[in-house]
């Protein structure tokens, strides 16, 4: 660790690899390394996923840690705060942070941030639905970073946490990596048993019940009967990966629809596409809605939380009702027979992501972030006669120091 470079430690204590851990590859790729130095802490599973596209000067530690009274992985998560002498901690997603911030705040980590991503659609009853448990758990984070205006009156309106501890930071795509002109690799769409002027509509997303695939199946058989040869192609992996075959037979459809599995190559599948959907009950902001539209590929979404400030209906994409299996297949073929309203909105889409949903805007404000809460919080420490802990935090003593071990399952450069 060099001198006066702040580590920023990143927790994760989900095993899948979505949204949110996109999001957190980009903080880990693109985080300035000249003033912070990023750290990975996540369970086994998930390292294993997301360490192909890891830069090779990120270290890993993985841990299984789900709730801060598990005493044991409590413990490793202290040991890895103060092996690091992690400056920040930043966890994703809720189930994260009430797992870790509470570690960080007893281990007097300087600055402790959450992301949410979504709203909790399953939070609902007395017990589950009151947020009481989010309250108390607020006391431990400093900030909240919400991905989207939406996930930010969620958090101040529905969870009553601190209006001035929110603070909406779009999520950002790399938009070199989703060229407009872009060919589908070829032999493709022939390996799929499509016919060449078959048009294509891919779906991107886990195969979970969030998600909405079953209300797309039914759309799809809709769109069957006005556009007989559009082809679906869902790329995914998850639970519902059986039940969703199992409808797709039921509906008399499984020789249209095309079950990929997870693909790392996204850019490859939306240059297949004639046009995106988004068919999710809820969302926090959709990458995938964002990637598609940076693409140049139209898209239908339903109209949830933040995916409605990415699609703007009529003007970026089309935006239907959630769980309306009718007006998703109206949106669907509308677009299918009006190739100039599906070009103009693809175009505009892929202006309106460039201007506000670049990687480089999400980094930028990031990194404000972190550095007023640093800055406040050294400011705070050293009224209170403290700086001591934040300058053991990033200190380094060139007479005694020794480097910092490589940890377990870390990897070089790839």
């Amino acid at each position: 660790m060099e001198r006066n470079h702040i580590p920023v430690l990143y927790f994760t204590n989900s095993v899948a690899r979505g949204g949110a851990e996109e999001h957190i590859l980009t903080l880990l790729r693109k985080l300035d390394r000249n003033v912070f130095r990023p750290i990975l802490a996540c369970p086994p599973e998930c390292a294993e996923k997301l360490r192909p596209d890891l830069p090779g000067d990120v270290p890993i530690e993985c841990l299984e840690h789900r709730w801060p009274y598990q005493i044991g992985s409590a413990l490793r998560l202290a040991q890895i705060i103060r092996k690091y002498r992690v400056g920040i901690l930043h966890s994703h997603l809720f189930v994260s942070s009430i797992a870790a911030s509470p570690i960080g705040w007893l281990s007097r980590v300087p600055v402790i941030l959450e992301t949410p991503h979504l709203r909790e659609a399953w939070r609902h009853g007395p017990i589950k639905g009151n947020y009481a448990i989010d309250r108390a758990a607020g006391r431990f984070v400093d900030h909240y970073v919400a991905v989207s205006y939406a996930n930010s009156r969620y958090l101040i309106e529905e969870k009553k946490l601190p209006a001035k501890k929110v603070h909406v930071i779009h999520n950002g795509c790399n938009l070199k990596k989703f060229d407009p002109s872009r060919a589908a690799p070829k032999g493709l769409k022939n390996s799929l048993g499509f016919s060449a002027d078959d048009p294509v509509v891919v779906v991107l997303g886990r195969l979970e019940p969030q998600k909405g695939h079953r209300f797309l199946l039914q759309a799809y058989a809709r769109v069957l009967r006005e556009v007989p040869t559009t082809r679906l192609v869902c790329v995914g992996a998850g639970t519902l990966d059986r039940e969703l075959q199992d409808q797709c037979r039921e509906l008399h459809i499984e020789d249209r629809v095309r079950f990929v599995g997870y693909q790392s190559n996204v850019a490859d599948w939306l240059a297949l596409a004639d046009l995106t959907v988004l068919p999710s009950l809820f969302e926090g902001l959709p990458l995938v809605a964002i990637e598609s539209l940076a693409a140049q590929r139209s898209v239908v979404a339903t109209a949830v939380d933040g995916s409605t400030e990415v699609v703007i209906n009529e003007e970026t994409g089309l935006t239907v009702p959630p769980a309306n299996a009718r007006a998703l297949a109206e949106a669907i073929v509308r677009l299918l027979r009006q190739t100039e309203l599906r070009n103009r909105l693809a175009r505009a889409g892929r202006q309106w992501v460039v201007d506000n949903f670049s990687e480089e805007q999400q980094i930028r404000k990031t990194e404000e972030l972190y550095l007023r809460a640093w800055n406040s919080s050294s400011r705070e420490m050293r009224r209170n006669g403290k700086a001591g802990i934040v300058e053991e935090r990033i200190a380094h003593d060139a007479d005694q120091a020794t480097p910092v071990e490589q940890p377990v399952g870390a990897q070089g450069s790839r």
